[in-house]
C-alpha cells in the first residue's frame, strides 16, 4: 500500500463546499461582531448552507451528517419564521 489519498470533486461535492462555506462565513462574521445573530441573514446563511450540504449527499451519503445538516436547516428555518413574525408584529 502506497498510501495515496483521493478526493473526488464531482459537482455535488463543489454545492456541498458552497454550503459549507456559508455556514463558516456566517459563524466568522458573527465572531467578528460583523453580524448579529438576529439579523435575518444569519439563519438564512445557514438554512441554505444546510441544505447545499445535503444535495451533496446525493453521492455521498452520511447518515449521521445528514441527521444534523437536517437539524440545522430547521433550526435555521425556525429562526428565519420566528424573526419575521417579530418583525410583522413591530
Amino acid at each position: 500500500m502506497t498510501g495515496t489519498f483521493a478526493i473526488a470533486l464531482d459537482a455535488y461535492a463543489v454545492v456541498g463546499l458552497v454550503g459549507v462555506a456559508l455556514i463558516l462565513g456566517a459563524y466568522f462574521a458573527t465572531q467578528q461582531r460583523w453580524l448579529n445573530t438576529e439579523d435575518w441573514r444569519f439563519p438564512f446563511a445557514n438554512l441554505i448552507g444546510s441544505c447545499l450540504i445535503l444535495f451533496s449527499f446525493y453521492t455521498a451519503w452520511n447518515l449521521p451528517a445528514a441527521v444534523i445538516e437536517v437539524c440545522w436547516a430547521a433550526i435555521s428555518l425556525w429562526g428565519l419564521l420566528k424573526g419575521i413574525r417579530l418583525r410583522s408584529q413591530a
